[in-house]
């Protein structure tokens, strides 16, 4: 015996209507963007992504409408657009906010209070990951690692960085976002609103008075083991080794003094470990099969 789809509780609905087509002078102007985003490569379909950046300029996510347009001038059908729109987090889905203010969770970011400033945003706001605030100014998310863990905790605004996070900094930051106040990253070039920042990933120059020529650095942490690679002496230890022997006998030499200019990370002063304290030893491990 067999049962109908609708004894079973499954609803078939009407078919979804094909997208409907930009209005004729936005398409003609993405078209003329999207030749010149194809010519880049010697395989067309290898703009896809940077064409779905374009589209996303356009409305701020990426619309029926946008995978339809993009499946067009590439000669693709649109369920694999879909499938790489659906595939990675840059591209929105649904309408997002002016800003996209991203809170880093991974490992080391959230024990230094990642986790703690994503969900004193999210009371502050009122809004759930993912989700935006009434006004269309914001679209909070938390988000996998930035690479930028010395400067941990992290939160990026449309890719942008703001180092060394607290909950009620990360609070203030939202607060100028929502009402016009200029805001500027750690690092980086300025901030610009998700649409251009997206019209920016899809290869187009950022014309912005001095946006070019702004830059930031990597933390000195990061920067250790570039200079071991070049064959630069090893920074100056903070802890000497448990074990005694001939290490302790190595010149101390002067700790490294940053110039007013280099760009700290919250990690840089030494901290308290269980060498360093003599109330909390902590011995040399039992070798393996002990």
């Amino acid at each position: 015996m067999t049962t109908s789809s609708s004894e079973r509780g499954v609803s078939l609905g009407m078919p979804e209507l094909p997208a409907p087509a930009y209005p004729d002078d936005v398409r003609a102007r993405l078209e003329a963007d999207a030749r010149e985003i194809i010519a880049r490569y010697p395989d067309s379909r290898s703009a896809l992504l940077p064409l779905l950046h374009l589209v996303q300029s356009e409305e701020g996510h990426v619309t029926r409408t946008g995978m339809r347009f993009c499946a067009d001038v590439l000669d693709l059908t649109t369920a694999e657009v879909t499938a790489v729109a659906t595939f990675y987090t840059m591209y929105r889905r649904r309408p997002s906010g002016d800003y996209q203010v991203g809170v880093c969770t991974n490992t080391l970011c959230a024990v230094m209070g990642g986790d703690a400033i994503f969900e004193g945003l999210q009371e502050y706001l009122g809004v759930g990951n993912g989700e935006t605030t009434d006004d269309g100014k914001i679209t909070l998310e938390h988000i996998e690692c930035n690479a930028a863990c010395d400067f941990a905790p992290v939160v990026m605004v449309n890719w942008e960085f703001f180092d060394n996070q607290t909950v009620q900094s990360a609070k203030r930051l939202v607060d100028d976002l929502r009402t016009g106040r200029t805001v500027s990253p750690t690092r980086g070039a300025p901030l610009c609103t998700f649409k251009e920042t997206a019209r920016i990933l899809a290869g187009f120059p950022d014309e912005r008075e001095g946006a070019v020529e702004a830059s930031g650095s990597a933390g000195p942490a990061s920067l250790v083991g570039l200079r071991l690679a070049r064959g630069e002496a090893a920074p100056a230890r903070v802890v000497h080794p448990r074990d005694g022997g001939p290490h302790d006998q190595v010149p101390e030499r002067a700790a490294h003094e940053p110039s007013p200019a280099e760009h700290l990370s919250s990690h840089d002063a030494p901290q308290d470990t269980s060498a360093s304290d003599p109330a909390h030893p902590a011995g040399p491990t039992a070798e393996e099969g002990e």
